[in-house]
């Protein structure tokens, strides 16, 4: 079975290495797939170049999209990595 979810969330900081990694290491522990989107920006979750590349600052909102048989879960731990 698949499902899908969608999140929004208000960044407290830059996307820059440290968040985009933990983010990475978070989303690898699921199999839906995960995509953080910035503006007209996609990235796929478990990339963290991709990440970094969406330049989205302290303040921005992105949406995490995840598709997939655990995609609640994925979705939801994804904002509150981004989240904190």
């Amino acid at each position: 079975m698949s499902a899908s979810s969608e999140r929004s969330v208000v960044l407290p900081e830059d996307l820059h290495a440290r968040p985009a990694g933990a983010l990475v290491r978070v989303a690898a522990r699921f199999r839906s797939t995960v995509e953080v989107v910035f503006g007209e920006k996609k990235a796929n979750a478990r990339s963290v170049l991709a990440v970094m590349a969406l330049n989205a600052t302290a303040g921005s909102t992105v949406l995490v999209r995840a598709d997939g048989e655990d995609a609640e879960q994925a979705a939801e731990a994804i904002v509150s990595v981004l989240a904190h």
